[in-house]
C-alpha cells in the first residue's frame, strides 16, 4: 500500500453498494483493501471492476476470503500499515431469510450467523483495527443499515435483528472512540435493486411499492448510497457522529 495515500478498507466490496462506494472512493484518491467472496463466475466482471480503479490511480488490493473469519482479519490486517485507514466500511450481506413459521422456520442458528455477519462482526473488525494501530486520525468508520431494522418484512426477521444489533454497536463505538478523533455512523440506504435485495422474499412487489411511495418515484441506487461513503469522508464530515442517515430520497418518510 502507499502509505502516503489514505486507505478505505472495504469489506464486502464486490458487489452493490460496497463495490459502488470502492469506485467513489478511489476516483477521490483513496486507495483501496476490498475483502471479498466472488464465485468464480462472477470473478473476471469483478476484477474488470478493479482494474477500471486502479486506472485512476489507486492502488486496490483485493482478498477473496472470508470475512467473518479470525485468520482472515489477521491476513488482511498484516498488508496495513499503521495509522493508514482512514475509512471502514462494513458491506457484509450474508444471513438468513427465512420466515418464522413453517417447516424451513428460522432456527437459533440461523439467526446467530445473521446477527454475526451483518452486526458485530463490524466491531470485531473495528476492534482488530484499533488494536493493530492502523486507523488514520480522524477516522471514519460506516456500515450499511436498512429500513427493515423496525419494518417487518418477508423472510427479514434475523437480518432485521442483526441490523438493530449494528446501530445500538454504532451507537456505543460513536461515544467510546470519539476520544481517538473516529467518528461512526450508519447510513441508510432506501431500497436498492442489489443482488442481496433481490434474495429477499417478494422483493419485486418491494421494489413496486417503494417507486410508488417514493417522492422522487425511483428506487435507491448504489451511486447514491457511495455519494453519501464520500461525503462522510471528508474532513468537513467529521462532526456526524452516531447518527443513522438516511439515503432514500424520503422514500421512508411515507
Amino acid at each position: 500500500m502507499n502509505q502516503s495515500k489514505r486507505i478505505a478498507l472495504i469489506l464486502g466490496g464486490s458487489s452493490g453498494l460496497g463495490l459502488a462506494s470502492a469506485e467513489k472512493l478511489a476516483q477521490a484518491g483513496y486507495d483501496l483493501c476490498i475483502v471479498h467472496r466472488t464465485r468464480k463466475s462472477d470473478m473476471d466482471a469483478f476484477q474488470e471492476v478493479v482494474k477500471q480503479m486502479a486506472n485512476t490511480g489507486s492502488t486496490v488490493n483485493t482478498h477473496n476470503l472470508d470475512a467473518l473469519k479470525k485468520e482472515t482479519i489477521s491476513e488482511v490486517l498484516k498488508t496495513l500499515p499503521k495509522g493508514s485507514v482512514k475509512l471502514l466500511l462494513h458491506s457484509i450481506a450474508k444471513g438468513s431469510l427465512k420466515p418464522l413459521t413453517g417447516d424451513n422456520a428460522l432456527t437459533r442458528e440461523d439467526i446467530e450467523i445473521t446477527v454475526h455477519a451483518m452486526g458485530h462482526s463490524w466491531y470485531e473488525w473495528t476492534r482488530a483495527l484499533i488494536e493493530a494501530d492502523c486507523f488514520s486520525e480522524n477516522a471514519r468508520n460506516i456500515a450499511f443499515t436498512s429500513e427493515g431494522n423496525a419494518k417487518v418484512w418477508p423472510g427479514y426477521a434475523a437480518v432485521s435483528a442483526a441490523k438493530s444489533t449494528l446501530e445500538a454497536l454504532m451507537r456505543s463505538m460513536a461515544v467510546e472512540y470519539a476520544e481517538m478523533g473516529m467518528s461512526t455512523n450508519c447510513i441508510q440506504a432506501g431500497a436498492t435493486e442489489t443482488p442481496s435485495f433481490k434474495m429477499i422474499p417478494g422483493s419485486e412487489i418491494l421494489a413496486e411499492a417503494t417507486r410508488k411511495r417514493n417522492p422522487f418515484k425511483r428506487l435507491t441506487t448504489p451511486e447514491d448510497v457511495a455519494n453519501v461513503v464520500y461525503l462522510l469522508s471528508q474532513d468537513e464530515a467529521q462532526w456526524i457522529n452516531g447518527t443513522v442517515i438516511k439515503v432514500d430520497g424520503g422514500e421512508s418518510l411515507r
